[in-house]
């Protein structure tokens, strides 16, 4: 396991506010997890939650949010309620699982799971863009996800959502596919294990910042970089006062 010493991410925990916001976002997600209705009834709060996030996520590309029978199908809302599933019960276990161990492999199958649909090309489903450096960037991401850094999980998580979102690696539903992976991070670190928070909606409420944020993560200043890791963390953050808007509901 790495030291500080060789943590290529380990730099990005000094910036200025990093370490208190990942520390905030730890400890609302925490809080979030002890709430009464989510000591047994979880599974119930976290379907909300990927339900939520999912139809936030569609939101953030521009997408309909809306779930009404009469309402047209949207094809990336539907593509996010297909990933929904796979963040939901068993098959989260089975997808972080995966992600742990290969999450090239998981990413792959994420994109076949959003991108799916008319008009789409099959044998496009899965597969990285050919373009230069896509495939060493996705590797370098893979190693950090397996054990490659030691920052704090909110920390990792901004960095693979900001790296997915920037990339787009498949050309399609990468916005998607990159919030999932946010996901992801957060259950398998155990910073949110139940799935509980809602991170999206941040994204989703204000998409010009969400962009401009990205905008500066991709240009790679110090600056930047800091204010998409505070960007996500927020996002964590009211993500969890969601959450807890859940929990209120059920326990009703």
């Amino acid at each position: 396991m790495n030291s500080p010493a060789d943590d290529p991410l380990a730099p990005l925990v000094a910036l200025p506010g990093v370490a208190e916001a990942a520390d905030a976002a730890r400890s609302a997600l925490a809080t979030v997890h002890r709430h009464p209705a989510n000591r047994r009834g979880w599974p119930t709060t976290a379907a909300e939650s990927v339900l939520r996030g999912a139809r936030a996520s569609a939101g953030v590309e521009g997408a309909s949010v809306r779930l009404d029978v009469d309402a047209e199908t949207d094809e990336v809302l539907a593509g996010a309620l297909r990933v929904a599933g796979e963040l939901t019960g068993e098959s989260l276990d089975r997808a972080v699982g995966v992600w742990t161990r290969s999450p090239l492999q998981e990413l792959a199958h994420l994109h076949l799971l959003a991108a799916s649909g008319p008009g789409v090309v099959p044998t496009r489903l899965g597969r990285p863009r050919s373009d230069a450096g896509v495939a060493e960037r996705l590797q370098g991401l893979a190693e950090l996800v397996t054990g490659g850094t030691r920052v704090p999980a909110p920390v990792l998580a901004a960095v693979v959502l900001g790296e997915l979102s920037g990339l787009r690696p498949f050309g399609s539903a990468d916005g998607i596919v990159a919030r999932a992976a946010f996901r992801l991070v957060v259950v398998s670190t155990g910073l949110d294990p139940h799935c509980l928070g809602v991170p999206e909606v941040t994204f989703y409420r204000d998409p010009q910042a969400h962009r401009e944020a990205l905008d500066g993560f991709v240009g790679g200043t110090e600056d930047g970089v800091a204010t998409w890791i505070l960007h996500c963390c927020s996002a964590l953050e009211n993500g969890a006062r969601e959450a807890t808007s859940i929990a209120d509901a059920a326990g009703a």
